[in-house]
Protein backbone atom coordinates (compact mmCIF):
# COMPACT_ATOMS: atom_id res chain seq x y z
CA UNK A 1 0.00 0.00 0.00
CA UNK A 2 2.51 2.35 0.23
CA UNK A 3 4.54 1.52 -2.66
CA UNK A 4 1.07 2.18 -4.20
CA UNK A 5 0.53 5.49 -2.15
CA UNK A 6 3.91 6.39 -3.59
CA UNK A 7 3.51 5.88 -7.47
CA UNK A 8 0.34 7.27 -7.52
CA UNK A 9 1.55 10.53 -5.77
CA UNK A 10 4.35 10.73 -7.85
CA UNK A 11 2.25 10.58 -11.20
CA UNK A 12 -1.05 12.21 -10.30
CA UNK A 13 0.12 15.13 -7.36
CA UNK A 14 3.21 15.85 -9.56
CA UNK A 15 0.55 18.07 -11.22
CA UNK A 16 0.21 20.52 -8.43
CA UNK A 17 4.15 20.76 -6.95
CA UNK A 18 4.16 22.82 -3.78
CA UNK A 19 0.35 22.60 -3.30
CA UNK A 20 -0.22 18.85 -2.42
CA UNK A 21 2.50 16.79 -0.80
CA UNK A 22 3.25 13.25 -0.16
CA UNK A 23 0.93 12.79 3.14
CA UNK A 24 -2.19 13.80 0.97
CA UNK A 25 -1.55 10.53 -1.48
CA UNK A 26 -3.66 8.50 1.19
CA UNK A 27 -7.04 11.47 0.54
CA UNK A 28 -6.64 10.38 -3.07
CA UNK A 29 -6.82 7.21 -2.92
CA UNK A 30 -9.93 6.98 -0.12
CA UNK A 31 -12.55 9.64 1.54
CA UNK A 32 -11.42 7.95 5.16
CA UNK A 33 -8.79 10.42 5.74
CA UNK A 34 -10.80 13.60 4.80
CA UNK A 35 -10.96 15.56 7.91
CA UNK A 36 -14.94 17.04 8.41
CA UNK A 37 -14.91 20.42 6.33
CA UNK A 38 -13.36 18.95 3.22
CA UNK A 39 -15.91 16.55 3.39
CA UNK A 40 -18.91 18.95 4.06
CA UNK A 41 -17.74 20.80 1.02
CA UNK A 42 -17.05 18.10 -1.59
CA UNK A 43 -20.77 16.83 -0.35
CA UNK A 44 -22.06 20.22 -1.09
CA UNK A 45 -20.23 20.49 -4.14
CA UNK A 46 -21.12 16.88 -5.37
CA UNK A 47 -25.02 17.05 -4.39
CA UNK A 48 -25.49 20.28 -6.61
CA UNK A 49 -23.84 18.88 -9.32
CA UNK A 50 -25.89 15.29 -9.44
CA UNK A 51 -29.36 17.97 -9.30
CA UNK A 52 -27.84 20.02 -12.31
CA UNK A 53 -27.42 16.80 -14.23
CA UNK A 54 -30.65 14.96 -13.13
CA UNK A 55 -31.89 18.25 -14.01
CA UNK A 56 -30.62 18.57 -17.30
CA UNK A 57 -31.13 14.46 -18.12
CA UNK A 58 -34.80 15.34 -17.49
CA UNK A 59 -35.19 18.08 -19.87
CA UNK A 60 -32.77 16.27 -22.95
CA UNK A 61 -34.39 12.71 -21.84
CA UNK A 62 -37.93 13.14 -23.01
CA UNK A 63 -36.86 15.56 -26.12
CA UNK A 64 -35.87 12.56 -28.00
CA UNK A 65 -38.88 10.60 -28.26
CA UNK A 66 -39.59 12.99 -31.05
CA UNK A 67 -36.81 11.62 -33.09
CA UNK A 68 -37.79 7.95 -32.43
CA UNK A 69 -41.03 7.99 -33.09
CA UNK A 70 -40.09 9.65 -36.59
CA UNK A 71 -37.25 7.12 -37.49
CA UNK A 72 -37.84 3.64 -35.56
CA UNK A 73 -41.01 1.51 -36.51
CA UNK A 74 -43.55 1.25 -34.29
CA UNK A 75 -43.89 -0.37 -31.54
CA UNK A 76 -40.32 -0.08 -30.66
CA UNK A 77 -40.54 3.92 -30.94
CA UNK A 78 -43.24 3.81 -28.48
CA UNK A 79 -42.15 1.13 -26.32
CA UNK A 80 -38.72 3.25 -26.48
CA UNK A 81 -40.90 6.26 -25.64
CA UNK A 82 -42.52 5.02 -22.23
CA UNK A 83 -38.18 3.66 -21.23
CA UNK A 84 -38.04 7.51 -21.99
CA UNK A 85 -40.72 8.74 -19.73
CA UNK A 86 -39.82 6.23 -17.12
CA UNK A 87 -36.03 7.62 -16.90
CA UNK A 88 -37.06 11.37 -16.92
CA UNK A 89 -40.00 10.52 -14.11
CA UNK A 90 -36.81 9.46 -12.11
CA UNK A 91 -34.51 12.26 -13.35
CA UNK A 92 -37.70 14.93 -11.80
CA UNK A 93 -37.41 13.17 -8.61
CA UNK A 94 -34.13 12.90 -8.27
CA UNK A 95 -33.68 16.34 -8.40
CA UNK A 96 -36.12 17.31 -6.06
CA UNK A 97 -35.67 15.14 -3.67
CA UNK A 98 -31.86 15.60 -2.98
CA UNK A 99 -30.86 18.77 -0.15
CA UNK A 100 -27.65 18.96 0.35
CA UNK A 101 -27.11 18.65 4.20
CA UNK A 102 -23.02 18.23 4.02
CA UNK A 103 -23.04 14.43 4.29
CA UNK A 104 -20.98 12.25 2.22
CA UNK A 105 -23.18 9.45 2.45
CA UNK A 106 -25.89 11.40 1.20
CA UNK A 107 -23.77 12.65 -1.80
CA UNK A 108 -23.09 9.49 -2.68
CA UNK A 109 -26.43 7.82 -2.74
CA UNK A 110 -27.28 10.86 -5.19
CA UNK A 111 -24.54 9.62 -7.71
CA UNK A 112 -25.24 6.16 -7.20
CA UNK A 113 -28.85 6.92 -8.91
CA UNK A 114 -27.92 9.13 -11.24
CA UNK A 115 -25.89 6.75 -12.74
CA UNK A 116 -28.12 3.78 -11.82
CA UNK A 117 -30.66 5.31 -14.01
CA UNK A 118 -29.28 5.82 -17.46
CA UNK A 119 -27.50 2.20 -16.70
CA UNK A 120 -31.10 0.68 -16.27
CA UNK A 121 -32.15 2.60 -19.75
CA UNK A 122 -29.36 1.29 -21.40
CA UNK A 123 -30.10 -1.94 -20.13
CA UNK A 124 -33.46 -1.95 -20.67
CA UNK A 125 -33.34 0.13 -24.24
CA UNK A 126 -30.86 -3.23 -25.69
CA UNK A 127 -33.20 -5.39 -24.91
CA UNK A 128 -35.97 -3.82 -26.91
CA UNK A 129 -33.50 -3.00 -30.21
CA UNK A 130 -31.71 -6.82 -30.24
CA UNK A 131 -35.30 -7.83 -31.36
CA UNK A 132 -35.16 -5.63 -34.65
CA UNK A 133 -32.49 -5.63 -37.36
CA UNK A 134 -32.81 -1.61 -38.43
CA UNK A 135 -30.65 -0.29 -41.28
CA UNK A 136 -30.57 3.39 -42.66
CA UNK A 137 -31.73 6.19 -40.67
CA UNK A 138 -32.91 3.46 -38.03
CA UNK A 139 -29.82 1.88 -37.87
CA UNK A 140 -27.88 5.21 -36.96
CA UNK A 141 -30.56 6.33 -34.75
CA UNK A 142 -30.15 2.09 -32.74
CA UNK A 143 -26.46 2.83 -32.52
CA UNK A 144 -26.52 6.16 -30.73
CA UNK A 145 -28.01 4.13 -28.17
CA UNK A 146 -25.01 2.06 -27.97
CA UNK A 147 -23.15 4.97 -27.11
CA UNK A 148 -24.75 6.03 -23.30
CA UNK A 149 -22.44 3.72 -21.11
CA UNK A 150 -19.20 5.98 -22.85
CA UNK A 151 -21.22 9.20 -21.97
CA UNK A 152 -21.65 7.72 -18.51
CA UNK A 153 -18.21 7.12 -18.25
CA UNK A 154 -17.04 10.18 -19.57
CA UNK A 155 -19.34 12.34 -17.11
CA UNK A 156 -17.35 11.23 -14.51
CA UNK A 157 -14.71 13.66 -14.79
CA UNK A 158 -16.63 15.86 -13.75
CA UNK A 159 -17.14 15.35 -9.91
CA UNK A 160 -13.79 15.46 -7.07
CA UNK A 161 -13.57 12.26 -6.22
CA UNK A 162 -11.11 9.68 -4.70
CA UNK A 163 -10.19 6.61 -7.17
CA UNK A 164 -11.83 4.02 -5.03
CA UNK A 165 -15.01 6.37 -5.37
CA UNK A 166 -14.39 6.52 -9.18
CA UNK A 167 -13.91 2.75 -9.26
CA UNK A 168 -17.60 2.30 -7.31
CA UNK A 169 -19.64 4.71 -9.37
CA UNK A 170 -17.89 2.99 -12.80
CA UNK A 171 -18.92 -0.25 -11.95
CA UNK A 172 -22.75 0.25 -13.11
CA UNK A 173 -21.75 1.29 -16.45
CA UNK A 174 -19.34 -1.23 -16.77
CA UNK A 175 -21.17 -4.11 -15.50
CA UNK A 176 -24.77 -2.97 -17.72
CA UNK A 177 -22.25 -3.77 -20.86
CA UNK A 178 -21.19 -7.22 -19.09
CA UNK A 179 -24.83 -7.43 -18.59
CA UNK A 180 -25.97 -6.61 -21.79
CA UNK A 181 -23.52 -9.37 -23.47
CA UNK A 182 -24.71 -11.93 -21.70
CA UNK A 183 -28.43 -11.30 -21.84
CA UNK A 184 -27.25 -11.28 -26.31
CA UNK A 185 -24.91 -14.04 -26.01
CA UNK A 186 -25.60 -15.58 -28.76
CA UNK A 187 -25.98 -12.80 -31.31
CA UNK A 188 -23.07 -10.93 -29.72
CA UNK A 189 -20.21 -10.27 -32.07
CA UNK A 190 -16.72 -10.99 -29.46
CA UNK A 191 -14.29 -8.40 -31.05
CA UNK A 192 -16.69 -5.68 -31.57
CA UNK A 193 -18.23 -5.98 -27.56
CA UNK A 194 -14.04 -6.53 -25.97
CA UNK A 195 -13.57 -4.02 -27.64
CA UNK A 196 -16.31 -1.69 -26.67
CA UNK A 197 -15.51 -2.31 -23.76
CA UNK A 198 -12.09 -1.53 -23.17
CA UNK A 199 -12.38 1.59 -24.63
CA UNK A 200 -14.61 2.12 -21.76
CA UNK A 201 -12.35 0.82 -19.34
CA UNK A 202 -9.74 3.57 -21.24
CA UNK A 203 -12.71 6.22 -20.47
CA UNK A 204 -13.25 5.31 -17.19
CA UNK A 205 -9.41 5.56 -16.25
CA UNK A 206 -8.88 8.95 -18.00
CA UNK A 207 -12.44 10.08 -16.10
CA UNK A 208 -10.76 9.03 -12.51
CA UNK A 209 -7.35 10.88 -13.42
CA UNK A 210 -9.43 13.98 -14.21
CA UNK A 211 -11.82 13.25 -10.74
CA UNK A 212 -8.93 12.97 -8.39
CA UNK A 213 -6.89 16.19 -9.66
CA UNK A 214 -10.01 18.20 -9.07
CA UNK A 215 -9.98 16.88 -5.52
CA UNK A 216 -6.80 17.60 -5.15
CA UNK A 217 -7.15 21.00 -6.48
CA UNK A 218 -10.42 21.36 -4.04
CA UNK A 219 -8.03 19.97 -1.08
CA UNK A 220 -5.54 22.94 -1.24
CA UNK A 221 -7.78 25.39 -2.31
CA UNK A 222 -9.76 24.33 1.31
CA UNK A 223 -6.20 23.92 3.17
CA UNK A 224 -5.22 27.76 1.97
CA UNK A 225 -8.84 28.93 2.69
CA UNK A 226 -9.83 27.19 5.94
CA UNK A 227 -6.14 28.44 8.28
CA UNK A 228 -5.75 31.49 9.85
CA UNK A 229 -2.84 32.90 8.26
CA UNK A 230 -0.51 34.00 11.27
CA UNK A 231 -1.41 31.34 13.43
CA UNK A 232 -1.76 28.30 10.80
CA UNK A 233 -4.93 27.32 13.17
CA UNK A 234 -8.68 27.01 11.91
CA UNK A 235 -10.03 30.22 10.78
CA UNK A 236 -13.27 32.37 11.80
CA UNK A 237 -15.58 30.70 9.21
CA UNK A 238 -14.21 27.22 9.40
CA UNK A 239 -15.14 27.40 12.99
CA UNK A 240 -18.76 28.47 11.84
CA UNK A 241 -18.47 25.81 9.63
CA UNK A 242 -17.69 22.76 11.96
CA UNK A 243 -19.35 23.97 14.68
CA UNK A 244 -22.71 23.65 12.78
CA UNK A 245 -21.20 20.28 11.86
CA UNK A 246 -20.42 18.94 15.25
CA UNK A 247 -23.98 20.70 16.37
CA UNK A 248 -25.67 18.43 13.69
CA UNK A 249 -24.15 15.67 14.68
CA UNK A 250 -24.22 16.33 18.56
CA UNK A 251 -28.43 16.83 18.02
CA UNK A 252 -28.71 13.48 16.26
CA UNK A 253 -26.17 11.34 17.84
CA UNK A 254 -26.77 12.59 21.68
CA UNK A 255 -23.31 12.94 21.74
CA UNK A 256 -21.56 15.70 23.98
CA UNK A 257 -19.93 18.84 22.36
CA UNK A 258 -18.10 20.94 24.41
CA UNK A 259 -17.06 25.04 23.53
CA UNK A 260 -14.37 26.87 24.94
CA UNK A 261 -14.26 30.92 24.32
CA UNK A 262 -10.68 31.89 25.18
CA UNK A 263 -9.47 35.51 25.65
CA UNK A 264 -5.81 36.47 26.31
CA UNK A 265 -5.52 38.35 29.45
CA UNK A 266 -4.45 41.90 28.82
CA UNK A 267 -2.94 41.32 25.48
CA UNK A 268 -3.19 45.10 24.34
CA UNK A 269 -0.78 45.58 26.39
CA UNK A 270 2.15 43.66 24.87
CA UNK A 271 1.34 45.53 21.38
CA UNK A 272 1.68 48.37 23.52
CA UNK A 273 4.43 47.91 25.20
CA UNK A 274 6.57 45.38 22.52
CA UNK A 275 5.03 46.25 19.51
CA UNK A 276 2.77 44.36 17.14
CA UNK A 277 5.15 41.71 15.76
CA UNK A 278 6.23 40.71 19.53
CA UNK A 279 2.25 40.19 19.93
CA UNK A 280 2.24 38.19 16.78
CA UNK A 281 4.82 35.96 17.62
CA UNK A 282 2.90 35.00 21.17
CA UNK A 283 -0.03 34.45 19.39
CA UNK A 284 2.04 32.29 16.92
CA UNK A 285 3.56 30.27 19.68
CA UNK A 286 0.41 29.93 21.90
CA UNK A 287 -1.45 28.02 19.25
CA UNK A 288 1.89 26.26 18.49
CA UNK A 289 1.64 25.12 22.03
CA UNK A 290 -2.23 24.79 22.94
CA UNK A 291 -1.63 22.62 19.34
CA UNK A 292 0.73 20.23 21.10
CA UNK A 293 -1.31 19.78 24.32
CA UNK A 294 -4.49 18.79 23.20
CA UNK A 295 -5.77 15.78 21.98
CA UNK A 296 -5.98 14.70 17.93
CA UNK A 297 -9.92 15.57 18.03
CA UNK A 298 -10.08 18.94 19.76
CA UNK A 299 -10.26 21.54 17.05
CA UNK A 300 -8.55 25.11 17.54
CA UNK A 301 -9.74 28.41 15.85
CA UNK A 302 -8.92 32.02 16.11
CA UNK A 303 -11.96 33.87 16.02
CA UNK A 304 -10.28 37.27 15.84
CA UNK A 305 -7.54 39.20 17.59
CA UNK A 306 -6.56 37.75 20.58
CA UNK A 307 -9.17 35.31 21.16
CA UNK A 308 -9.43 31.58 20.39
CA UNK A 309 -12.10 29.19 20.30
CA UNK A 310 -11.80 25.65 21.14
CA UNK A 311 -14.29 22.69 19.73
CA UNK A 312 -14.11 19.54 22.03
CA UNK A 313 -16.01 16.72 19.71
CA UNK A 314 -17.76 14.05 22.33
CA UNK A 315 -16.48 15.62 25.37
CA UNK A 316 -18.85 16.36 28.65
CA UNK A 317 -18.72 19.15 30.82
CA UNK A 318 -16.29 17.31 33.28
CA UNK A 319 -14.28 16.01 30.39
CA UNK A 320 -13.86 19.62 28.97
CA UNK A 321 -12.99 20.99 32.79
CA UNK A 322 -10.58 18.19 32.91
CA UNK A 323 -9.00 19.23 29.11
CA UNK A 324 -8.78 22.94 30.49
CA UNK A 325 -6.99 22.17 33.94
CA UNK A 326 -4.23 20.32 32.11
CA UNK A 327 -4.07 22.91 29.45
CA UNK A 328 -3.92 25.58 32.49
CA UNK A 329 -1.72 23.76 34.74
CA UNK A 330 1.24 23.16 32.02
CA UNK A 331 0.54 26.70 30.91
CA UNK A 332 -0.22 28.90 28.01
CA UNK A 333 4.08 30.63 27.55
CA UNK A 334 5.37 33.65 28.40
CA UNK A 335 4.61 37.15 27.53
CA UNK A 336 7.50 39.01 26.14
CA UNK A 337 9.04 40.31 29.44
CA UNK A 338 8.61 36.59 30.81
CA UNK A 339 6.23 36.60 33.03
CA UNK A 340 3.15 33.54 32.26
CA UNK A 341 0.67 34.65 29.35
CA UNK A 342 -2.81 33.58 30.99
CA UNK A 343 -6.27 33.59 29.95
CA UNK A 344 -9.71 34.23 30.63
CA UNK A 345 -11.89 31.25 29.06
CA UNK A 346 -15.84 30.41 28.97
CA UNK A 347 -17.18 26.67 28.74
CA UNK A 348 -20.41 25.43 27.49
CA UNK A 349 -21.82 22.10 26.56
CA UNK A 350 -24.39 21.19 24.38
CA UNK A 351 -26.28 18.87 26.72
CA UNK A 352 -25.63 20.27 29.53
CA UNK A 353 -26.81 24.04 28.73
CA UNK A 354 -29.76 22.51 26.52
CA UNK A 355 -28.87 25.27 24.01
CA UNK A 356 -31.03 25.20 21.34
CA UNK A 357 -28.43 25.39 18.51
CA UNK A 358 -24.52 26.19 17.76
CA UNK A 359 -25.03 29.87 17.96
CA UNK A 360 -26.69 29.76 21.21
CA UNK A 361 -23.78 28.09 22.53
CA UNK A 362 -21.36 30.01 20.88
CA UNK A 363 -23.37 32.47 22.53
CA UNK A 364 -23.45 31.13 25.85
CA UNK A 365 -19.88 30.41 25.46
CA UNK A 366 -18.86 34.03 25.17
CA UNK A 367 -21.24 35.64 28.09
CA UNK A 368 -18.80 33.02 30.33
CA UNK A 369 -15.86 34.32 28.87
CA UNK A 370 -16.75 37.92 30.04
CA UNK A 371 -17.94 36.59 33.46
CA UNK A 372 -14.40 34.49 33.62
CA UNK A 373 -12.92 38.84 33.02
CA UNK A 374 -15.14 40.47 35.26
CA UNK A 375 -14.25 37.92 38.13
CA UNK A 376 -10.66 39.00 37.84
CA UNK A 377 -9.18 37.17 34.68
CA UNK A 378 -6.95 34.04 34.22
CA UNK A 379 -9.97 31.43 35.38
CA UNK A 380 -12.61 29.37 33.47
CA UNK A 381 -16.26 30.15 33.77
CA UNK A 382 -18.41 26.80 33.03
CA UNK A 383 -22.10 25.92 34.09
CA UNK A 384 -21.92 26.05 37.66
CA UNK A 385 -19.80 28.52 37.98
CA UNK A 386 -22.03 31.16 35.77
CA UNK A 387 -25.01 30.51 38.04
CA UNK A 388 -22.47 31.16 41.46
CA UNK A 389 -21.59 33.92 39.67
CA UNK A 390 -25.07 34.84 39.27
CA UNK A 391 -26.70 34.47 42.59
CA UNK A 392 -23.07 36.29 44.37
Amino acid sequence: MGRLSMLFWVKVLGLLPGEVGHGDAGSLLSPHRHMPLLASRRAHMLLNRVRLFSCLFSILTPLWIVVDIYTLPSPLSWQLAGLRLLATLAFVWLTRALRPDGRLLQAWRGMAMLFAIPSLFYLFSHLLLSHYSLVGVSGIISAGYTFLPFVLLAGLAIFPLTLVECLVFALPALLAHLLSGYLQWSAMVPPVFWGAFWLQVLIAGVSALACTTQLAFMMALVRQAVRDPLTGVFSRRSAEEMLELLAVQAQRSGMPLAVVFIDLDHFKSINDSFGHAAGDQTLKRLAADLGLQLRKSDILCRWGGEEFLLLLPQTTLPQARLVLRRVRRRGLGLRPDGQPLTASMGLAEWHEDEVADWPALLALADARMYQAKQQGRNRVVSGDDAVLAQTA
